[in-house]
């Protein structure tokens, strides 16, 4: 080793292309590789859909959810399976476990579900499909007093137009209806013409149609033969002939039928700001760049601007690079903040070049980081900003230690080129291997399981690699520059500020060997002399440090409240309402946001509203996407917020509280849940009841929920438990079977009447469109409708309805989730986490109330399901692989060291040093949070990393001949210096963050 420190001291262009290298290629990589907020999650789930359209949810399960839940059994690598039967689809997941081929899982379920036979005939082709990680990017709103056609049209074309874009490929319009041509018959048109809808929907399909005939082979060439008369329109369907009669007359199909060109029935409301939207979603995929998506789709708009009709606005109103520029510029402001300090703190002690040189390895490193980032995949991303930060401190420990050697030996006045060399070469092993230790100590961090650890091993990597770099550089680069710095002298012209600052770098250096001579040392012989007291005081600290926090003292939450620019208000009214209570229940949200829009306004004059934008929706699931059906009893209302860099330290979650109290109780509501949009893993408190029996399962929800009820700062308490529409359930009377007529008669001719007859699929631009036929909507208003309709037998007699068949009503379920072939219900709430953690409710929870409501509901289990699923499959998995690093961390110490007893006497300092920080969580009133376990890590790595120099200078006296004791008390005053000022750039490098109050950031 000393060879090639001494080969790159003696050669400074190797030293200086090396660190060119380093610098240009991570500067290059800044600009080429993506931003994102958080690294994408790959999802190891395999999705299967099915529509059952016009099915209830029980026909759902029965026919499609339980089929495909037994054709999964025994595919290897699924761990679970869950199921959601819902009006009219059938969703099946099947989740892997880790380390499962995802590509051949999806293969086989293909294959099986594919192989089933026995779905009822109305279903339509299932779909298989990998869940995959998509992130929003931008959102366009287009609104104005025009129709809803209007701004479909307007959305449409634009979405073709931005999707044609480079870096681009998911765009998507939501918040409008799906296109559906509805063929309107009466049912006393039927009767009067002597047809059937069958008969109605068969003419569409033979009439209008596109087919290849083949070809001619003529011999001027090939000649291919088409048939075309595919209808597209309401205006090309009213020519199909229905009726031909012998005398040749015809009945047309608009003379028997009203044709409506319109959209899927179930009405829908989208305002923005006020006035009908329509809204224009452009996501991130893959490898896209969020930032340059930004960018892109913001000229586009400015452009468009000017081409829109009258009346109608384009407004850009979700960005995500707006969050990720501003919390990124946040870090990047407290790691800049941090370096100044840091290269502050080196000068005092340091000469002011020497300072400089050793602080220069931290851009080195953090560069030659970044240039990696490309070939591994990696993005620049929060978290690896939080990263960079995390290792600001550790990266310059290196640094300053072979620095710092290399100064002592000019002071005993060897020449620079020797004092580089034997310097560096001195500290070489306990400093390369000090590296090995910290990135041991940050490997459980990246093989953490779960979709949380997949975020977590990103800060695990980038740290690993930024300490490989200042290896690097501390090793080959910082020497070279140390041994051909310039030489400083008396006539160097300095002037009288550069002389101050000279003659106080002598007094803090000379105050520190004082204070080392005379006042650590005396204390360490002492300590030395009355180890066993020193040791005990040492235990009792850490112990007390432990009972801290397990008796509470420091609050204990996994994963913080993390703030995004939105507030979303989502509310479920019960199944069935008409679609206008929905509205009033959202006009009355809308009143309170603009309340609090006032509210806000008036408290901070002057300044611009920070509330940007409102928008409702009435009808739609959340995310409005138009494959999805109506749903009346749904309803969203957003508030976009100022961004970060301009609201300044406004609380989102504040905001969010005061708009749900400004709301109040909404009757009849199911639930309304109000969420800041940000990182989340789950809901905040999720725990799943199992079992078969339904009316159990219910029972023990509702019990559960009141147990919640009674915790301080729980709100929005709900459950998936829902019941579903009143239904109408027809069965065939004897009268009706001795008449010829089957239950499959009466079923599907009273879908055809009230849901409709899908006569054929037309593509129109990029939609499916329906054509259906069915009753006109005055005809379909009433189970006295239903009453007066005519079932035909299979010799064409027209029986009526009341005379072959009864109704019995009753009502069913919204949907029905299983999993893993049991059906369960989720009890879901939030918390106010600055008065309850969900730790400490669902500890609660599990001790008292859940053991006794399960001893009253035989047959029923509970599991936690999401933040706390999430959360306890990643602290597992770091848990159960922290005995490997410590392992890895022994035998790092143990090879340099030579000894098996030494680095567990290295290790011991690990506990010792986490007291310091428990004691900083209390001063500060801070939480203790996983970004906390990462700051320990960190604390392990640095204090790992100065006992091993320390330990390692102990055995260099002890072979020179020098007493344990002797050699024990010089090495702790020769490393008292280094490990000092490591130590005290550690804490000013983290120092701005640790300070930094900011609501959308202080979860770092």
């Amino acid at each position: 080793m000393k060879r090639i420190i001494a080969w790159f001291v003696g050669n400074p262009v190797a030293t200086n292309l090396l660190m060119t290298i380093l610098i240009v290629s991570g500067l290059i990589s800044v600009f080429q590789i993506r931003q994102e907020d958080l690294p994408p999650i790959e999802l190891d789930v395999v999705l299967v859909t099915v529509p059952y359209l016009g099915a209830a949810p029980e026909e759902v399960e029965s026919g499609v959810s339980l089929r495909i839940e037994e054709a999964l059994d025994g595919v290897q690598g699924i761990r679970k399976v869950t199921s959601t039967s819902s009006e009219g689809f059938a969703y099946v997941g099947a989740e892997l476990e880790t380390g499962a081929s995802l590509a051949q899982a999806a293969n086989e379920i293909k294959s099986r579900v594919d192989a089933i036979s026995t779905f009822p005939a109305e279903t339509e082709r299932p779909v298989v499909s990998l869940v995959e990680s998509i992130n929003n990017g931008v959102e366009i709103a287009i609104s104005g007093n025009a129709d809803e056609r209007t701004l479909k049209e307007l959305a449409l074309e634009m979405r073709e137009e931005i999707v044609a874009m480079d870096g681009i490929s998911s765009v998507e319009v939501a918040y409008v209806s799906a296109d559906e041509i509805s063929i309107e018959v009466s049912e006393q048109t039927l009767r009067r013409m002597g047809l059937t809808f069958d008969q109605v929907a068969n003419a569409v399909r033979n009439t209008s149609l596109d087919m290849p005939g083949g070809s001619i082979r003529t011999g001027a060439g090939e000649v291919l033969l088409r048939t075309r008369g595919q209808a597209y329109t309401a205006e090309d369907l009213r020519d199909v002939v229905v009726v031909s009669r012998e005398d040749g007359t015809r009945v047309y199909l608009d003379e028997i039928a009203a044709i409506v060109d319109g959209f899927r029935e179930g009405e829908t409301q989208a305002r923005f700001d006020g006035k009908p939207a329509a809204i224009v979603r452009v996501n991130q995929v893959g490898d896209e760049d969020m930032v340059e998506i930004s960018a892109r789709v913001r000229a586009y708009a400015e452009e468009a601007r000017g081409r829109m009709p009258d009346g109608i606005a384009l407004t850009i109103w979700r960005d995500e690079s707006e969050t990720l520029r501003d919390r990124i510029g946040i870090l990047l402001g407290a790691s800049f903040t941090g370096l100044a300090l840091v290269l502050l703190l080196l000068s005092l002690p340091l000469q002011f070049r020497v300072a400089m040189w050793v602080a220069a390895g931290i851009p080195i490193a953090i560069l030659g980081t970044i240039a990696v980032f490309g070939p591994l995949d990696i993005t620049i991303s929060t978290l690896v900003v939080v990263a960079f930060i995390l290792v600001l401190g550790i990266v310059v420990d290196d640094a300053i230690v072979v620095g710092e050697r290399i100064y002592a030996h000019e002071v005993q006045g060897k020449d620079r080129f020797a004092a580089a060399v034997e310097g560096t070469a001195e500290v070489a092993v306990p400093v390369i291997f000090g590296v090995l230790t910290t990135i041991a100590a940050f490997t459980p961090l990246m093989f953490a399981p779960g979709n949380l650890g997949q975020l977590l091993s990103v800060i695990g990597y980038v740290v690993a690699i930024c300490l490989v770099f200042s290896v690097i550089e501390s090793q080959l680069i910082l020497p070279a520059h140390l041994a051909h710095r310039r030489r400083p002298s008396a006539t160097d012209g300095m002037n009288a500020a550069s002389r101050l600052w000279l003659r106080f770098q002598q007094q803090v250096a000379t105050g520190i060997e004082r204070f080392t001579h005379e006042r650590y040392g005396p204390a360490l012989e002492r300590v030395i002399e009355w180890r066993y007291a020193a040791l005990a005081i040492g235990f009792s600290v850490l112990l007390l440090a432990l009972g801290l926090i397990l008796g509470g003292r420091v609050q204990v939450q996994f994963l913080p409240a993390f703030e995004g620019d939105n507030i979303i208000a989502q509310l479920e009214m019960p199944e069935g309402v008409d679609v206008e209570q929905t509205a009033g229940a959202a006009r009355q949200i809308e009143a309170a946001a603009l309340e609090l829009k006032a509210e806000l306004d008036a408290a901070n004059p002057g300044r611009p509203s920070l509330i940007r934008h409102l928008f409702t929706s009435v009808g739609q699931p959340l995310g409005g996407r138009i494959r999805d059906r109506p749903q009346s009893h749904a309803a969203e209302v957003v508030l976009s917020i100022l961004p970060l860099s301009e609201r300044g330290d406004v609380s989102v979650t504040e905001m969010a509280d005061r708009w749900r109290e400004l709301t109040g109780p909404i009757y009849d509501a199911v639930s309304l849940n109000f969420s800041t949009t940000g990182l989340s893993v789950g809901d905040a408190i999720s725990i799943q009841l199992q079992g078969r029996d339904v009316d159990g399962l219910a029972g023990a929800a509702a019990e559960l929920r009141g147990e919640l009820a009674r915790f301080e700062g729980v709100r929005d308490i709900s459950d998936s438990f829902r019941a579903g529409k009143q239904e109408a359930r027809l069965s065939l009377r004897p009268e009706g079977r001795q008449l010829g007529l089957t239950l499959n008669d009466l079923a599907r001719q009273a879908r055809q009447a009230f849901y409709g007859e899908e006569a054929q699929r037309v593509q129109r631009g990029a939609e499916d469109v329906r054509v259906m036929v069915r009753y006109p909507e005055a005809e379909r208003r009433s189970l006295g409708d239903l009453e007066n309709m005519r079932i035909r037998a299979a010799d064409g007699a027209e029986i009526p309805f009341a005379a072959v068949a009864e109704i019995e009503l009753g009502r069913g379920y919204s949907d029905i989730r299983r999993v893993n072939r049991q059906r369960v219900v989720t009890v879901r709430a939030d918390v106010d986490r600055d008065a309850v953690t969900p730790e400490a409710v669902l500890r609660s929870l599990e001790d008292n109330a859940l053991p006794e409501i399960l001893s009253r509901y035989r047959g029923i289990s509970y599991s936690l399901t999401g933040e706390q699923e999430q959360q306890n499959e990643s602290v597992t998995g770091l848990i159960n692989f922290i005995p490997v690093a410590l392992l890895m961390i022994y035998a790092l110490l143990a090879i340099p060291l030579r000894s098996y007893l030494q680095p567990l006497l290295i290790m011991s300092v690990i506990p010792f040093g986490a007291v310091g920080a428990i004691i900083g969580h209390i001063v500060m009133g801070e939480q203790f949070i996983i970004t906390s376990i990462f700051g320990l890590i960190a604390l392990a790595g640095v204090a790992v990393n100065s006992s091993l120099v320390l330990v390692d200078y102990v055995n260099r006296q002890r072979r020179a001949g020098v007493s344990l004791r002797m050699a024990v008390h010089r090495a702790c005053i020769v490393r008292f210096r280094p490990i000092l000022i490591t130590s005290a750039t550690t804490f000013a490098g983290l120092m701005p963050l640790m300070l930094n109050d900011n609501p959308a950031t202080f979860f770092f």
